[in-house]
């Protein structure tokens, strides 16, 4: 199986980075439009069966505990729109897209793979954002428009790649820590990174 791990850092796969594992790495850098660069040009380069990005992500779902791994099956671009008078409204909700113009469905960017019925992970929907910060009101009214699980800086980026190029795709994420909370010593970065890399190494054990 030609395979491919994703990651913004390699911070976040360095346990994985150790391992004798037949797959290409390919470390994006963080933020939609590197992602969108590295990826697409490492997709056109060479036909993947599987694409796996591996990171961490902050919490909107408080039932999620701190260093869990979930498997995002949905995800949208959440900053990518217009804010009037308080609120936030979608470039499908304005009219300059349409919500089910490939790749999208409804407005998001959706894994139907059965990869992900094979993989013994709750299921998450995330949203990416160009900017993560502490305003408390800003993360609310995100949180309220998309009910989103889990927030990233890459995964609808990515998935957004995948669907275009028709590959195969999985997007993992280790919670580090909920959204707003800026102060890192209540993150747990270090046992979010250690349990992404054992969910990793035995989703490939099982391909």
């Amino acid at each position: 199986m030609n395979l491919l791990i994703v990651a913004a850092t390699d911070f976040e796969i360095e346990p994985f980075l150790k391992e004798n594992i037949s797959a290409d790495i390919l470390i994006t850098g963080v933020g939609i439009p590197s992602t969108v660069f590295h990826l697409s040009k490492k997709l056109f380069g060479k036909k993947y069966d599987l694409a796996i990005q591996a990171g961490i992500a902050g919490a909107f779902n408080h039932q999620l505990k701190l260093s869990e791994v979930v498997a995002v099956k949905e995800e949208t671009f959440a900053d990518l729109g217009i804010e009037e008078n308080g609120k936030l409204y979608s470039l499908f909700e304005k009219g300059f897209m349409n919500e089910n113009e490939f790749p999208f469905e409804n407005g998001w960017l959706k894994n139907n793979h059965l990869i992900l019925e094979k993989i013994n992970l709750p299921y998450a929907k995330g949203i990416t954002v160009n900017k993560i910060g502490d305003d408390v009101l800003q993360n609310k009214m995100i949180e309220e428009k998309f009910s989103a699980d889990v927030e990233s800086m890459e995964g609808a980026a990515f998935h957004y790649v995948c669907l275009q190029q028709q590959i195969n795709f999985l997007q993992l994420r280790s919670i580090s820590n909920y959204v707003g909370e800026r102060d890192r010593s209540k993150w747990e970065l270090r046992n979010a990174i250690e349990n992404l890399n054992k969910e990793l190494l035995k989703i490939i054990e099982k391909l």
